[in-house]
């Protein structure tokens, strides 16, 4: 099985490959370096990706640097690392920027044939005047003076956004993407890559074409809000192929697919600047937010998000995907791999009242529908903490937990019956119990069996942790029900619990992810955690004990 699922994608490609139209194939990621990798983006970088090495070609990381005033560094290393984390290798790693010359020659080119010309309109009114199919004043410049104003703009003479470069196609085409669109804008501020050396900016739409057919990329993949854009891309591509250094043939083709979009949460760019800049998250590796490096700290695997994508499949079919699928795959992800251990975090103390000393029980890591072995000593003592919720003075029907006049068993310890309960302001303080002698590892001699199991940690032995759970971060499905998406905000998307955990955990690697039992699964913050204040990230919920 590859990494890329069966579709229509697929088919294209074994059909170019088998009738010999490229040598290879080749693909790209492009993304733009002004802002963090969230999980939408996973489908594409799996699927360029994921197409090379599953078809013997390569695939180029590619940063579509053309807008210097929102773009940095900052953006294009934290980028590659996180493409590097999904588990990926470029073959190459390039930018845009680095193409200004060619793209700059292929102007000139275009210019020269009478297919672009220098237009002085304010963006306002030239948005009127294609909206009304009717031409700029400015289209029928002759081919000299639009030869000097574009190279004026070039070299520094006019001021930002004063004129325009625009492809001179057809100002009535039924397609709006075609009337004479911008090529070229002027922007006076410093390029994070190229320097100073550029006042004239390329568009996406003329930049991203021109880029694919330099690198000989085979196959374009956008998402589906790009399909209009491939008229001009082919546009581009035939009027400049042979010519200014590129090849007649062969050219690459723009096919899209439908992005990737998640329920109870935001993937808009501008959305997520608003979160972090408004304090709602504490930045963008915030576990609560979509972005690769959020994921990555709540501690999802790579290994997870390769196979959502899978999962997803690639279609043209746009369609919004539950969390819970999400969650299913890193729950599946991790239960082979997360050694089951004990944690509490609403610790309610129990003091056994016929046990001294202690002892160090060797409990499995591993229930039996998992093949694996290993076990850790488990300390026993007089006192222990249990999850408060597992207590109750007066049980509804069918309570299998712990209450007056009901056992209840100790994972892998003893059978526990109670004595008396310590109350204070009508709060259950303390719990005094009491062991039933001979019930590690069995049953009760008297008959009378436990109807449950709860886990526990000794007192004298846990580690205190600060325990973070994570939630979805809308309360909604759609985060824009109701207008204002932060309206939906969940109030409790992060809950911070302070509890303790046994302490085998400390002979651990620190990216180790566990199954808390009856719990969720956990792994220690890698930016906060500290052996000395331990602090667990909760990854994702069990099944059964989700709550929105």
């Amino acid at each position: 099985m590859g990494l890329v699922p069966e579709c229509f994608i697929t088919e294209i490609v074994e059909k170019d490959l088998r009738e010999g139209k490229y040598p290879k194939l080749l693909t790209r990621f492009p993304p733009e370096p002004n802002g963090y990798l969230h999980i939408g983006h996973a489908r594409s970088i799996v699927l360029n990706f994921g197409l090379a090495l599953d078809y013997g070609g390569e695939c180029n990381l590619r940063y579509d640097d053309t807008n210097p005033e929102t773009e940095k560094e900052e953006y294009a290393r934290a980028i590659e690392e996180d493409v590097r984390w999904l588990g990926f290798t470029p073959d190459r790693v390039l930018y845009a920027s680095d193409y200004f010359e060619k793209m700059y020659e292929c102007a000139l080119v275009l210019i020269r044939e009478g297919k672009a010309y220098v237009d002085d309109l304010s963006e306002e009114e030239m948005s009127r005047l294609r909206a009304e199919g009717k031409p700029s004043p400015y289209r029928d410049r002759s081919v000299e003076e639009n030869l000097e104003l574009f190279q004026r703009m070039a070299q520094g003479e006019f001021p930002t956004a004063s004129r325009v470069l625009r492809a001179k196609i057809d100002p009535t085409h039924p397609n709006f993407k075609l009337r004479d669109p911008v090529l070229y804008r002027i922007v006076h501020a410093p390029h994070y890559h190229a320097g100073d050396r550029w006042v004239v900016y390329p568009m996406y739409d003329y930049a991203h074409p021109l880029e694919d057919f330099i690198e000989g990329v085979s196959h374009s993949l956008c998402t589906l809000e790009f399909e209009n854009n491939r008229a001009i891309y082919d546009w581009v591509i035939e009027n400049l192929k042979g010519k200014c250094g590129l090849p007649e043939s062969p050219r690459p083709y723009q096919y899209e697919f439908a992005r990737l979009d998640l329920s109870h949460t935001v993937l808009s760019k501008r959305k997520l600047i608003r979160l972090v800049e408004g304090g709602y998250v504490s930045g963008w590796d915030d576990p609560r937010l979509p972005t690769l490096r959020a994921l990555r700290r709540r501690g999802v695997r790579p290994e997870a998000i390769r196979e959502f994508v899978r999962r997803t499949g690639i279609s043209r079919n746009e369609a919004l995907i539950e969390m819970e699928l999400l969650e299913e795959v890193v729950r599946d992800d991790l239960n082979p791999i997360a050694p089951r251990v004990l944690g509490v975090l609403d610790p309610l103390k129990v003091v056994l009242t016929n046990y001294d000393g202690e002892e160090w029980i060797q409990a499995p890591y591993w229930p039996r529908d998992i093949p694996k072995e290993g076990t850790r000593p488990l300390p026993f003592s007089p006192e222990l903490y249990i999850e408060r919720t597992d207590f109750s003075l007066n049980p509804p029907k069918g309570w299998k937990r712990f209450a007056p006049g009901q056992r209840v068993r100790l994972r892998h310890a003893y059978v526990l019956e109670l004595e008396d309960v310590v109350e204070e302001n009508g709060e259950v303080k303390l719990l005094k119990a009491r062991i039933v002698p001979g019930t590690l590892g069995a049953n009760p001699e008297d008959g009378l069996k436990p109807k449950g199991v709860i886990h526990w940690v000794s007192a004298r032995h846990a580690l205190p942790a600060e325990f973070r759970l994570y939630n979805r971060l809308f309360l909604t499905k759609d985060p824009e029900e109701g207008g204002d998406f932060l309206r939906n905000l969940n109030p409790l998307a992060l809950e911070v619990r302070r509890g303790f955990v046994e302490p085998s955990i400390l002979q651990d690697p620190k990216d180790t992810r566990y199954q808390l039992e009856r719990l969720g699964y956990f792994w220690q913050d890698p930016v906060d955690s500290r052996p000395e204040a331990l602090v667990m990230n909760r990854i994702v919920p069990l099944k059964e004990g989700y709550r929105a």
